[in-house]
């Protein structure tokens, strides 16, 4: 098979896509024949080395995966032919995403619903389920009220645009670009900020009549999270979701205290190992969604394998929206 390999920390270009021998599946694992396998934030930090969890060298990138069941084990619960999706671990040469063969434990995998693609399965867990837990699971988002998405053309934001949109949400995106801010819109948000030619603390007293947003869902960190705390409201709740900019904001907990709102972290990996029967409710539930064509996975870019490395520098240097896609 052929696969993308890292054999030294580095930018995306250290990558090899070699030949690789993938004998037999180990583990009680399932071989999944790759479709896609969609390009994610923490891909490009492991790369470099960068990501709180360093996969031994020599692994294969890419931890999110949607194909065809090649071969499974008995008792599995999976049959060849079978339309899945998985999350994969990098253990292993056979264990990462950006090659046309991989393995993934049975306890990973779902089967893909009727009518969804193989590109929308790759790009749908990891945003939706981070947004499920971070806004309904860590936030308690409300119908009526207002939620306030960072990045919100970005792989995170995108899904959380749209799930606050089915709650009910007042929803308020902030990005980079004026062409950022288009997304924002056609994903559904009722009001998106440029926060790079205006002051979206400004903005959003002025939406709010001066309030305040309700949930602050913060993928970036930094300076967005200082310039967050003062637009939130009484009671309000931010969502600590990861920190794009390159710096982990210190909350300033006489803050906290004085206007009485709540720092909460979302760390989806958690739950998937503390309470695995949490994913499969709120994955039932994000189905349902879909289904209802109420969410939808963002895909701006669908390349083949082979440009694997260019995909990676371009959501690594902030250049996509939404998610992007390797197709094999």
């Amino acid at each position: 098979m052929k696969a993308w390999v890292l054999r030294e920390f580095g930018e995306p270009e250290s990558l090899r896509f070699e030949d690789i021998d993938p004998r037999e599946p180990k583990d009680g694992s399932v071989r999944i024949e790759v479709r896609a396998a969609s390009i994610n934030f923490p891909d490009v930090l492991m790369i470099a080395g960068l990501y709180q969890v360093k996969p031994q060298l020599p692994f294969v990138p890419g931890v999110e995966v949607s194909g065809v069941v090649e071969s499974a084990p008995e008792g599995s619960g999976f049959a060849r032919g079978d339309r899945v999706m998985a999350l994969v671990d990098n253990t292993s040469l056979t264990r990462g995403g950006f090659s046309q063969l991989c393995d993934a434990a049975p306890e990973s995998l779902t089967r893909i619903p009727d009518g969804m693609p193989f590109d929308e399965a790759a790009a749908f867990t990891l945003v939706f389920q981070t947004g499920w837990f971070g806004l309904h699971r860590r936030a308690n988002l409300q119908a009526g009220e207002t939620l306030l998405v960072h990045a919100g053309a970005g792989g995170v934001g995108s899904a959380a645009i749209q799930l606050g949109k089915a709650t009910g949400a007042t929803v308020i995106a902030t990005a980079g670009s004026d062409e950022k801010v288009e997304v924002c819109r056609r994903l559904g948000a009722d009001h998106a900020i440029n926060y790079k030619s205006g002051d979206f603390v400004d903005a959003v007293k002025s939406i709010t009549g001066g309030r305040g947003a309700d949930v602050v869902y913060d993928p970036v960190g930094g300076d967005v999270y200082d310039r967050s705390t003062k637009c939130i409201a009484f009671e309000g709740r931010i969502v600590v979701v990861g920190f794009t900019s390159g710096r982990i904001a210190q909350a300033a907990t006489n803050h906290v205290l004085i206007k009485n709102y709540s720092v909460v972290g979302l760390h989806w990996g958690l739950y998937a190992k503390r309470t695995p029967e949490l994913i499969a409710a709120a994955m039932h539930n994000l189905f349902t969604l879909y289904a209802a064509g109420e969410i939808k996975p963002y895909i701006s870019k669908r390349l083949p394998l082979d440009e694997a490395p260019a995909a990676l520098a371009m959501v690594g240097g902030g250049k996509s929206t939404g998610k992007v896609v390797l197709q094999t």
